[in-house]
This record gives structure tokens, sequence and C-alpha cells, in this order.
């Protein structure tokens, strides 16, 4: 009868060498790496001969093992503090990284299971202790406050509030925007030139209400000029504009 040997899984490489170096009992500082790695490639072989996957990281692994076997044959290497070179000083360093993880996660998953033994007590207050709010206690609100400082405050918040208006801004009325017919304004200054037919510049915008309607008044004024409706002259330097129309000359 054959014997069933079933191999024990380990998550990775790492976890295969921890398990060897705690096996023999061996100081993870000073890994013997013959044996090491003669007892890892054996189970290797028990891995390939029991038809069980063997992945890549198992035998970069391997290969690491043979590699640093090979430099420990060799005479050692040193460095520029003159210090010799530890062939296995990385692959311990990765060991004791994985080993500290390794045992943090086994604590988290032992207070995982104890937090699954606790049972918590669900919320059943009465609605009428959540809903009960104190009394409020009027001398203990207004302390040792008077009715003089209570109107001195008072008194103080309505000057702070007076400090925060602006004197000239305040008096300002609501800008709004003031539209003039372009149009309208034409027609009533064709009007105004049929009914007076010699007049001041000066005389027409007297009679305009804003500045915009001033401003469209003198376009207006512009474009009868151009299509030669009207004349102009002014006697002397800034004198009166002297309109005429043409219509009535």
């Amino acid at each position: 009868m054959s014997l069933e040997v079933k191999l024990q899984v380990f998550e990775g490489p790492l976890d295969l060498l921890l398990h060897l170096i705690d096996k023999n009992q061996i100081d993870i500082y000073d890994i013997p790496i013959f044996t090491i790695t003669e007892q890892y490639m054996q189970y290797i072989g028990a891995m390939k001969k029991e038809d069980m996957e063997v992945t890549s990281e198992f035998l970069v692994m391997a290969a690491t093992l043979i590699d640093i076997k090979c430099k420990m044959l060799l005479p050692k290497e040193v460095n520029e503090e003159g210090e010799e070179e530890d062939p296995r000083a990385e692959l311990v360093e990765k060991l004791l990284e994985y080993k500290m993880y390794k045992y943090m996660a086994y604590e988290l998953k032992d207070r995982q299971m104890d937090a699954g033994l606790s049972w918590y007590r669900s919320k059943n207050i009465p609605k009428e202790v959540k809903e009960y709010e104190p009394p409020v206690d009027l001398t203990d609100l207004i302390g040792n406050a008077t009715l003089s400082k209570l109107n001195a405050i008072f008194q103080d918040l309505l000057k702070r509030q007076e400090d925060k208006v602006d004197p000239i801004r305040s008096k300002f009325g609501n800008i709004e925007k003031e539209e003039v017919d372009m149009d309208a304004k034409y027609l009533y200054v064709k009007a105004y030139i049929r009914e007076h037919s010699r007049f001041s510049f000066r005389q027409l915008l007297e009679k305009q209400h804003s500045k915009n309607e001033i401003i469209v008044t003198f376009l207006v004024m512009l474009e009868e000029i151009k299509l030669g409706e009207i004349e102009i002259e002014q006697e002397t330097t800034f004198g009166d504009i002297i309109i005429t129309s043409r219509k009535a000359s």
C-alpha cells in the first residue's frame, strides 16, 4: 500500500522559509543557507510529485537561494566602509518584514474573533426620554445681569450696526438702467427741424431730460449732417452752434 502524505500549503515562498526556520529552530539572523536550500528544494520536488501547482514566485525564491548558496562559497565582498557583505542580508530583511506583517494579521484576526463574541444592546430609549428638555432657569440664564447692563449691551449692538453703515453710500438711490429709443428720438428731431427752420444746438439739447438723451440726440444730428438735411455754423470758438434746415432754405 502506498502512503499518501498531504503537504502543507503555504501562502508564498517567504511563508515556506519561515516554516523551515521555525521547524529547525534556526536563528533568522544566521541562516544555514545550505540546509535551508536543500529542504526548500525537497519541498519543491514534493510539490511537483504531488501534481501541485508550483507558482513562479516559488521558483524565483529557489533561484535566489541557489544564488546565495553560490556566493557563500566565494570569497566575501567588502563594501566601501571595509565591512564584509553578507549575501543573506537582503533575504533576512525580507523575512523579518514578512514575519512582522504575518503576526500583525494574526493579531487582527484574533481581535475580529473577539469582537464577534460581543453583542450590543439595540437603542430602545423611550420617546418621552428623547423629547425631554430640562426647564430653563432664568436666574442661571441671566446671572448677575441687571436691566441697566442689558440696556447697555443693547445700545452697544445698535451702535455697532450704525458704524457698519456707510454714511455716504447709504444715501445713494438705486441706479436704474435708462433706455432711449433711437427711432423715437430720430422722429422727434426730424419733427423739431421741420418746426424750427433755424435754431441753436444748445436750445435743442436743453429740451433733453438725461445724459443718454443728449448723446442720442447728438448722434441723430450727426446723421442728419451726413445725409445733408441740415447745415451748421459757428461764428466764434466755443460759441453756440446754429443749425439751419436745408429744406427751409
